[in-house]
């Protein structure tokens, strides 16, 4: 834990530079000359690294880790050797979910009442963060962390995701991160994204048909930085923040990993909440007298979806699941990477299944293209024409979603989805805490109520720091 012999005044931020008093001489032939050394700026000596990932739009049932049919093993290693948290709560929407993250406040506090593309001048909702509230990485980094940001960034105002800023909320801008290597804005392409270094836009290092996808991208980037930061500065702590846009939409992956479930969903997204339901049981991230919901007549029974269309709806889902277990497994790169530059035990992991409940934003039928929907043209992908495109879910030609009825499954046990922020099914995730030097308990469960906005105290008073006033 970090010491208490620490003397700087951390409550104001910068940390006010104050000039010594004392004899002063500037004859070099005199004894008495001499000057305190020049000492870089650190947090508290046992301060640990953080690293934080956040994946997008993943249910409570769908992990592996909390009884899901999607394989999660880095999730399930790291909860062996931590802690699993079963009451950990989100906002239901991604954008107020990263901002109340980031600052520990409440997201209306914060004016991250909706997503940015929503926002209006109402109070709580104008997307314009307050510049009396600062982030947690500018607190760290005035600290004595690196800091650095790869993937997701959907705190920006619409009016200012531009190349010319203002650049206030941008990672690298305001945001306190010395680094940013992601995209702005609510999801992105995974084959062919749109991308920035600092608040520079650049071009993907590869194309789709040479082997490129976006999670591997910024699992390399943040491999590549974490490795030159233990190089250059091993003394000193960092704040790596990893949120990939998997899994939301489109479900972009590469064809081998989805095809590894193929069969694996014939029964249907009603079957699959029982099965799901009774591995949390076994597992015991849910109590054992619990009762599973019943399913709302707005979501269409699986026995009730024309046979026609079974197919491609038990090929969304296998999509889905290869792409949360791709995504998962390029986490356990960065997990892998702390291992090899031996401070794993030293690093607070912070693991967070989603931002918010599985998204229901595919229709009752799913979607090759979801972009028709948003234009309401989703009638033109009848049966036929899904069934047509079926061997190109997830491809670089594919824009694709899944069911309703599949996000709903995957938010097993509760009742409805991402945007409903009256259940658990758009708020409940499942999340992993690991930090060996820190963390008796292996292998335990928590149970007490959590929420995202207890992540920024909890990784100051782990670092010793205070919450700035000012």
């Amino acid at each position: 834990m970090p010491s208490q012999r620490d003397k700087l005044q951390r409550s104001v931020l910068p940390i006010p530079d104050i000039a010594r008093p004392g004899l002063t001489t500037y004859d070099a032939k005199d004894p008495d000359t001499h000057y305190p050394p020049i000492e870089p700026l650190r947090p508290p000596e046992g301060a640990p690294n953080v690293l934080i990932v956040l994946l997008d739009d993943v249910g409570f049932g769908a992990s592996s880790a909390f009884g899901g049919p999607c394989h999660t093993p880095t999730a399930e290693r790291l909860a062996a050797s931590g802690l699993r948290y079963n009451r950990f709560h989100t906002t239901a929407l991604c954008a107020p979910t990263r901002q109340a993250m980031l600052t520990g406040r409440n997201h209306h506090s914060v004016a991250m009442g909706s997503i940015t593309e929503t926002a209006t001048s109402a109070p709580g909702n104008s997307s314009l963060r307050p510049n009396t509230k600062a982030p947690l990485p500018l607190t760290l980094r005035l600290n004595g962390y690196s800091t650095a940001q790869f993937g997701k960034c959907h705190e920006v105002p619409v009016w200012q995701t531009s190349p010319m800023g203002p650049f206030d909320a941008w990672p690298s801008g305001g945001g306190g991160f010395e680094y940013f290597y992601g995209f702005i804005g609510g999801e992105n392409n995974q084959w062919d994204p749109a991308l920035y270094e600092g608040t520079t836009p650049i071009e993907p290092p590869a194309t789709p048909e040479e082997g490129y996808h976006l999670t591997e991208d910024l699992a390399d980037r943040a491999i590549n930085w974490m490795r030159q930061q233990k190089a250059l500065l091993p003394d000193k702590p960092f704040l790596v923040y990893f949120a990939p846009g998997a899994t939301h939409a489109p479900h972009h992956v590469p064809k081998e990993w989805a095809d590894k479930y193929k069969g694996q969903f014939a029964h249907g997204w009603d079957r699959q909440r029982e099965l799901t339901f009774a591995r949390q049981k076994e597992l015991g991230v849910i109590p054992a007298d619990a009762d599973l919901c019943a399913r709302h007549p707005a979501i269409t029974a699986w026995d009730d979806m024309p046979a026609d269309l079974k197919p491609v709806l038990e090929r969304e889902m296998e999509v889905y699941a290869g792409f949360l277990e791709h995504t998962d497994y390029h986490v356990g790169r960065l997990i892998d990477t702390l291992a090899e530059l031996e401070i794993l035990d030293n690093t607070l992991v912070f693991y967070i299944i989603g931002d918010n409940g599985a998204s229901a934003e595919g229709t009752i039928n799913g979607a090759f293209n979801e972009m028709a929907n948003f234009n309401g043209m989703a009638a033109l992908e009848t049966p036929e024409f899904m069934l047509s495109k079926m061997d190109e879910f997830g491809s670089p030609e594919s824009y694709n979603h899944y069911s309703v009825g599949w996000a709903w499954a995957m938010d097993t046990p509760y009742q409805w989805t991402k945007q409903v922020a009256s259940h658990w099914g758009g708020t409940r995730n499942g999340t992993i805490v690991h930090w060996p030097a820190g963390i008796q308990q292996k292998g335990g469960l928590r149970s007490q109520f959590c929420h995202v906005i207890d992540i920024a105290p909890t990784i100051l008073e782990a670092a010793g720091l205070p919450e700035p006033t000012f």
